[in-house]
């Protein structure tokens, strides 16, 4: 495995690990300080319920929102044919492939035990982007399926959710008088409580949003492992669907935003570009984002995921120098 994709798993690991330790050690401190456990039980327990219900019910969401409908067989058969040789290659079941019905140029995957695994593709992606490139997208959702990062986002958005409604239930006690809620039944305390709690979970979202960002690098990553010259084509796929994007409607924008973090590219993120798509990719590589710019952001910056792929084809480069130099006969 390239130094580069265990530093990102690395990376996603520990993020999971800081979030699940801190949330518990909040939720131990306010039971500690309150005694309400009855409290932090039902907030659990609803928290739970809510995204299991989610979880099961959201791709017939996503499918509302996005105009889904299933891709027939007969219907772009070089689709079918490509998300059946990429899954073998990844070693997973083929998912189901879906058509949104949009204009813009994106793509998702997405399911759950009542649907199955599903990948969709939008009308405007079809329309905009060469086979090749519609391959190297495949690849990137294919790869989150395979490294089953929907559940991943689901445990890490756990617990700050279950902080943030603590905190809420908390602080209404606190304004209407704490209602016995405390030890003493001291309402002051539960409004400075349920505060610290809401305010701490929103620092939580900060998890839930860089672990988001790291899974994109490793669905990236995944592209460009099973298709060939992947990395490359993904890195003209992402530069094209910017550009594509800066053409679209900003209504359309906008709508097609309500579900973003399921998108292979932030439909917000857009650039305004007619030039030659190669000489589009190496200006993105030179833009620096501030961090404050990526903060609240679902997806990485454009220019630090092509930069990452440049990684992966210097690494394969560098793999492939060594496997030529020990070959037999080479001095």
């Amino acid at each position: 495995m390239p130094s580069s994709l265990l530093r990102l798993r690395l990376a996603m690991i520990g993020a999971w690990i800081a979030v699940t330790v801190l949330g518990m050690l909040v939720i131990a401190g306010v039971l500690a300080l309150l005694g309400a456990s009855l409290t932090v039980a039902w907030i659990l327990g609803f928290v739970l319920s809510l995204y299991v219900v989610q979880w099961l019910l959201g791709p017939y969401l996503i499918n509302a929102v996005y105009k889904v409908r299933p891709l027939g067989e007969g219907e772009e058969p070089w689709l079918h044919d490509a998300v059946s040789r990429i899954a073998e290659r990844a070693g997973i079941s083929r998912p189901r492939l879906m058509l949104a019905q949009v204009d813009v140029p994106n793509a998702f995957a997405y399911g759950s035990p009542l649907t199955g695994n599903m990948v969709a593709v939008t009308r405007g992606l079809l329309d905009r982007l060469p086979r090749d490139e519609v391959e190297a997208v495949l690849g990137h959702e294919l790869g989150h399926l395979k490294h089953r990062d929907v559940y991943v986002m689901m445990m890490v958005g756990l617990l700050p959710a279950v902080v943030y409604y603590l905190g809420y239930t908390l602080y209404m006690s606190g304004i209407f008088g704490g209602g016995g809620g405390g030890r003493n039944g001291n309402g002051g305390l539960l409004l400075l409580v349920g505060l610290m709690l809401i305010a701490l979970s929103f620092l939580f979202n900060l998890f839930v949003f860089y672990v988001s960002r790291l899974r994109e690098y490793y669905a990236d990553s995944h592209s460009a492992s099973v298709v060939p010259d992947g990395a490359r084509k993904l890195q003209r796929a992402l530069a094209r669907i910017l550009a594509a994007s800066g053409r679209v409607p900003r209504r359309e924008a906008r709508s097609a935003s309500a579900l973003k973090m399921f998108l292979i590219s932030d439909p917000d993120q857009s650039v305004s570009w007619h030039g030659d798509i190669d000489e589009l990719v190496e200006a993105l590589k030179e833009e620096r984002p501030s961090l404050w710019e990526e903060l609240f952001s679902t997806h990485p910056h454009p220019a630090k995921r092509l930069r990452f792929l440049d990684s992966l084809i210097a690494s394969s480069r560098g793999r492939e120098n060594a496997l030529g130099d020990s070959a037999p006969g080479r001095a």
